[in-house]
C-alpha cells in the first residue's frame, strides 16, 4: 500500500493511494504540526513535531496519538537514526534532544549550546532567537549527527552528541535541509538559504553545488537511494518570494546532473506559483509537496510529472513529507 505522511503546519495528514485517487484524513489537527519522522524498521511508528505541543508518535501510521513528555514546547525538526533507532528532536530556542526508548524519555544534549558561535544564531524573522532546523543521524555511524541551525551553521558531531564541531567549512550557515545517502557511506547533501552543497567525508568538509541552478534559495532536498549523484532541491529567487503567500513563489525544482551541473525539472509547470516545501523519495519514486496543498508525483526522477488526484480531508499546505515505508528490513530473531 503506497501511502504519505504530511505535516501541513498546522495537523498531520496521511495519503493512501486508491486506484487513480489518494484518501486524506488527518489528525493532530490544530495541534501545528510543523515535521515528522518514519521509524526506518517500522513504517506505523511515526514521530511529529509541533510548535506549541512538543513532541507525539504514533504507533498505527498516524490514526491515533499520544504526547511524549518532551520537555520543550516548539519543535522544528524530528528523526530517527537508521542506525541505532535513536530519536533526536530540535527546538526553538536552538536545543538538541534525544530519546532512546522511542519517546518514552529525553535527554538534551546541552554541548550543542557550547558552540562557539551559538551566541550569534539569530533566525532573521525573529532575531532574538534561532531554532535547529533539520537533524540528520548517519545511517552508517551512530555517532555521527550532522545538525542545522536556522540561522547559525551546519553543525558535526561525532561521538553521538557529546562534542561538537563547529560550522563546517563550504556548507551554507543557513540550513534548510540535510540528508546522507543511504547506501554509500560519507555521502552528505544539505539545501540551504545561499545555495547546495555536497560532502565526501562524511560531513567534514563540504563543497558548493550551485552551477546551472537558476536560483540559490534552496529549501527541500531529496536523494535518489541507488545513486549517489542523482539528487532533487527546490529553490526560489528568495526568502520573500518563497515564504510570502501574498506573491508567487517563482520556484523550481533542480536535479543534480552526474556531469556537475542542475537541472531544471521542465516537465512540471515551472516556475511554480507556490514553494515545495517537501520532497521525499522511495522506491515509488519522488513527491514533491507544495505550500498550497497540492503533491506532484514523478515515477522517473523527474522527467515526467502528475498532479495527485486527493480527496478527502482537505490540505491548505504542505510543510514536511515521508512516504510511508521501510528503509532498512525488519530484524529476525535469531533460533533461541
Amino acid at each position: 500500500m503506497d501511502a504519505i505522511y504530511i505535516a501541513t503546519g498546522d495537523d498531520f495528514a496521511k495519503a493512501i493511494r486508491n486506484g487513480s485517487t489518494w484518501d486524506v484524513r488527518r489528525t493532530l489537527e490544530d495541534a501545528g504540526v510543523q515535521c515528522l519522522a518514519v521509524h526506518p524498521r517500522d513504517p506505523d511508528v511515526v514521530f511529529a513535531g509541533s510548535r506549541g505541543r512538543g513532541v507525539w508518535c504514533s504507533r498505527d501510521g498516524g490514526d491515533s496519538w499520544r504526547e511524549t513528555s518532551f520537555p520543550q514546547p516548539d519543535v522544528f525538526s524530528v528523526a530517527v537514526s537508521a542506525a541505532d533507532e535513536a530519536v533526536y528532536a530540535g527546538c526553538e530556542p536552538s536545543a538538541l534532544f534525544v530519546s532512546r526508548d522511542l519517546g518514552e524519555s529525553w535527554q538534551e544534549l546541552e554541548a550543542l549550546k557550547s558552540i562557539p558561535s551559538a551566541p550569534e544564531w539569530s533566525f532573521p524573522p525573529r532575531p532574538w532567537t534561532s531554532h535547529v532546523r533539520w537533524i540528520a543521524p548517519c545511517p552508517h555511524n551512530a555517532d555521527l549527527l550532522l545538525v542545522g541551525i536556522e540561522l547559525g551553521g551546519l553543525m558535526r558531531s561525532a561521538d553521538g552528541g557529546r562534542t561538537w564541531s563547529d560550522h563546517r567549512p563550504g556548507a551554507q550557515p543557513d540550513v534548510h535541509a540535510i540528508a546522507w545517502h543511504p547506501r554509500v557511506p560519507g555521502r552528505a547533501y544539505e539545501a540551504g538559504g545561499g545555495g547546495a552543497a555536497w560532502s565526501r567525508d562524511g560531513g567534514e568538509t563540504w563543497h558548493p553545488a550551485d552551477e546551472g541552478r537558476e536560483h540559490d534559495y534552496t529549501w527541500a532536498l531529496a536523494v535518489d537511494s541507488e545513486d549517489p549523484e542523482c539528487w532533487f532541491v527546490s529553490a526560489a529567487p528568495g526568502p520573500m518570494e518563497a515564504h510570502d503567500n501574498d506573491k508567487s513563489a517563482q520556484a523550481r525544482l533542480y536535479r543534480w546532473h552526474v556531469n556537475g551541473h542542475w537541472e531544471p525539472l521542465d516537465r512540471l509547470p515551472q516556475p511554480l506559483d507556490s514553494f515545495p516545501y517537501a520532497l521525499a523519495v522511495s522506491s515509488s519514486g519522488l513527491v514533491a509537496g507544495l505550500g498550497d496543498g497540492r503533491l506532484w508525483f514523478s515515477s522517473d526522477k523527474g522527467d515526467s510529472w502528475e498532479l495527485l488526484n486527493l480527496r478527502g480531508d482537505a490540505l491548505s499546505s504542505i510543510r514536511a513529507l515521508a512516504w510511508a515505508a521501510a528503509v532498512i528490513p525488519a530484524r529476525h530473531p535469531g533460533p533461541s
